[in-house]
């Protein structure tokens, strides 16, 4: 029966050939592939959004028009399409509001227990809320906690104003800020801040309330509102909330401040009615700083007959997280401290007590950030899914994963224009067999590394009591790689992007944190590639460098430099067609006629990084500067994408190797990586492998916090936490080489290695 498939016909989304495909449903479905081989396309650019867009497409003028817009995919069709629920690995968001109460919607059902239950009570459920005014404290706003200037890091008082005295770029010398100070008249720019009398000081300060005159750029005077150097920071950083901002200011901003708990209600969020309202003698805030696993028995034990229904809407919950291997968290927890894995995990809770059916649950790597252990517990929520009568279908290298799955859509057989093809379709015993680039993966033998790098020293970090660190104590070899794993909660991340980072400020490091992508934006620019490619080409042709700019000078009129001009419909699906102008090339026909050794801007855009590494081979700066972004790009897997490719084109796991690209070309002899193989392919995982030894072999230490088996066995040392996550974790259980590891008798991930070594072998037997 056609109704039994989802049907599509010639889908064309990105680098997809043609793709004609039916996906079973009622079944998990794994798409599986090499990085850029077009699995996203196909699963989230094609058949989720069509649902979405279908799905809209059911509600009334009114409501569509202020609902998210979704364009018609590139296919000639797409059939028998069912609601869409996309559990992407974007971050949860909410910024410091947001918690894992908040986020997984248990904190407003314990503030009706409480409005009903507490005693004495301090109203209704409202009031109990950290993000009401009512209930929040006034002390923090709700936060917890204060951000305040370190004037010690703010201010250099041994040098003047002139000097740059202020520790902060955006009000550094030559700044319309520092006019605002240098230039006013109150202070004297060639006097050290040392120097100033108490007035001054404070004047500096925290001053308010006048205006002062100043020159501007025209030599004239001008006159504008004065605020002390404090006053004006709060302002635009502090309130605005740190976390917030952008990538340098950011980080400019976090050098500067301190924070503490607010000394108000000491880190609990709530007003002091609030915080005395308690049942079985605990606070709301108390409740929500227990481990999931400890609040439930709590909450079990309530037994008023109104209170128990309230409690017991909140215990399904709580069970379902801890259902799903995160009993280990906290309410309180801020989901922005959360793993990529902890957060996909957490957005899902949310669904599980549906009884909705026929629904389609599409997935992103939800194995990312898993240990072997942990990617058990996902497969068993990926079966409750599908039991319940929908269509789960997942994006997924695991090979747990695979073997879990009703139907695999094999894609490749490369990347970029390489790939886009269905493959392989049909059993993962099947895929098992077959002659593509994951049914090799799946038949490789990957041993364990037998010969270690002898360490040039050691780096200790001692007494490490980061969120669960139980006073670890704990050495890393320098000159090696390391890999620190461990079950999800053992505090992995917080050894090494926490207390090992803090330790070790110089280091390169490369979190799980998103990259900003705008259609704008591309690899290009984000790896810094176009100014001295602009450069260049300015200069081989003797006009000024803005005209090789698709977002200044050098931009198309017909579409601004976008290259495609979106119209917005309103209720109706918004279309994007291509610039007729410029030929979605972006650029004004006279720019395109400047070339650099016989291609134009755009060519060079429009060309995948390892090609066009050949192009710069010479000994300018520029050049060099140019060619070491290009080399890292394919060093990292992504010599197949175009420089010029939008960034919010590009899946997950491309945007992390893009953002690990961008930092490899910078001068370093430490590098920190946080699971870097999410998204990759086996045979990615291999050329990631070759990178880490080309980085230490040229000199550097890498320390890698990974899940990843094939990672575990090339390690020269390996740390392992534990025993369990959350308060069961937070110690050392094993340190040592992967050959020592294999024979561990109290290490979970000894014991799923000795497995892998055992599969590997049956496999390669059979």
């Amino acid at each position: 029966m056609h109704g039994d498939d989802i049907i599509i016909s010639r889908a064309r989304e990105n680098n997809l050939k043609d793709v004609s495909l039916r996906i079973p449903k009622g079944r998990l479905v794994v798409f599986t592939g090499v990085l850029g081989s077009g699995k996203s396309s196909l699963v989230f650019g094609t058949v989720a959004v069509e649902a979405r867009r279908q799905l809209a497409e059911t509600f009334s003028w009114f409501v569509r028009d202020r609902m998210p817009k979704h364009e018609r995919p590139d296919a000639d069709a797409i059939e028998n399409l069912a609601p869409a629920v996309v559990v992407d690995q974007r971050p949860i968001g909410g910024g410091a509001r947001s918690t894992v109460g908040t986020a997984s919607e248990i904190n407003p059902v314990l503030r009706v227990l409480f409005s009903r239950h507490g005693v004495p009570s301090a109203g209704e459920a409202s009031v109990y809320s950290f993000n009401d005014p009512r209930g929040m404290c006034p002390g923090c706003d709700g936060l917890g906690r204060v951000t305040r200037v370190d004037l010690d890091r703010f201010l250099d008082t041994s040098k003047t104003l002139n000097e740059g005295a202020v520790n902060f770029p955006p009000f550094g010398v030559g700044t319309f800020v520092w006019q605002l100070y240098a230039e006013s008249g109150l202070f004297d720019p060639d006097k050290p801040l040392r120097d100033f009398t108490a007035d001054e000081r404070d004047l500096l300060l925290y001053g308010k309330g006048f205006r002062v005159r100043r020159r501007n750029r025209t030599g004239s005077l001008g006159s504008n509102a004065y605020e002390g150097l404090v006053e004006r920071f709060d302002r635009l950083y502090i309130k605005r909330d740190i976390d917030t901002l952008k990538g340098t200011v950011r980080e400019a901003a976090r050098r500067v401040v301190r924070e503490d708990a607010c000394p108000e209600c000491g880190g609990a969020r709530l007003n002091a009615a609030a915080r005395a309202s308690k049942i079985a003698d605990r606070s709301l805030p108390e409740l929500c700083a227990l481990e999931i696993g400890d609040l439930i028995g709590m909450l079990e034990d309530v037994t008023d007959p109104v209170a128990a229904s309230v409690a017991g809407a909140a215990l399904a919950r709580l069970r379902r997280l801890e259902e799903i291997g995160l009993g280990y968290l906290s309410l309180d927890r801020e989901t922005r401290t959360l793993s990529g894995g902890e957060a996909q995990r957490l957005k899902v809770v949310r669904h599980l007590g549906s009884s909705l059916t026929g629904m389609t649950y599409v997935f992103d790597e939800p194995s990312a950030g898993l240990h072997p252990r942990d990617v058990d517990r996902l497969v068993a929520l990926l079966r409750r899914l599908r039991d319940k009568g929908n269509t789960v279908l997942v994006v997924e290298h695991d090979p747990a994963v695979i073997a879990a799955a009703d139907h695999v859509v094999d894609m490749g057989p490369g990347a970029g224009a390489r790939g886009g093809e269905v493959v392989f379709t049909g059993t993962a015993a099947r895929l098992a067999g077959a002659a593509t680039p994951t049914g090799r993966s799946l038949r490789r033998v990957t041993p364990v590394k037998q010969a270690f790098r002898t360490p040039s020293q050691w780096l200790t970090v001692t007494g490490a009591n980061a969120r669960n660190l139980a006073d670890v104590t704990v050495r890393f070899p320098a000159g090696a790689l390391t890999v620190v794993t461990g079950v999800a909660g053992s505090g992995k991340t917080s050894l090494v992007m926490e207390e090992f980072a803090a330790r070790h400020p110089h280091a390169v490091v490369v979190d799980q944190s998103a990259i900003t992508a705008s259609r704008r934006s591309s690899p290009a620019t984000f790896l810094g590639a176009m100014d001295p490619l602009r450069r260049l080409f300015a200069k081989a042709n003797g006009v000024d460098a803005a005209l090789f700019s698709h977002n200044s000078a050098g931009a198309c009129p017909g579409c601004d430099g976008a290259g495609v001009i979106r119209t917005d419909l309103a209720f109706m699906d918004p279309v994007t067609v291509r610039c007729e102008a410029c030929g979605g090339r972006r650029y004004r026909p006279e720019v395109l006629a400047h070339t650099l050794r016989g291609r134009s801007i755009a060519d060079v855009l429009e060309t995948p990084a390892a090609q066009a590494l050949a192009l710069f081979t010479g000994d300018d700066p520029a050049e060099r500067a140019i060619a070491a972004r290009l080399r890292a790009l394919a060093d990292v897997g992504l010599g197949h994408m175009p420089l010029g490719r939008p960034l919010s084109s590009l899946s997950g796991g491309e945007r992390q190797r893009v953002k690990l690209a961008a930092r490899l070309h910078r001068t370093g002899q430490l590098y920190l990586l946080d699971e870097p193989t999410t998204g990759l392919h086996a045979d990615d995982v291999a050329a990631l492998l070759a990178l880490l030894d080309r980085l230490v072999d040229g000199g550097n230490t890498v320390i890698v916090v990974e899940h990843d088996l094939a990672v575990v066995k090339h390690a020269d040392w390996v740390v392992d936490l534990g025993p369990g996550g959350g308060r069961a974790g937070g110690r050392v259980v094993f340190e040592g080489t992967p050959a020592d590891l294999v024979h561990a008798q109290e290490s979970v991930t000894a014991d799923f290695l000795r497995r892998s070594l055992t599969a590997q072998a049956e496999a390669a037997a059979s």
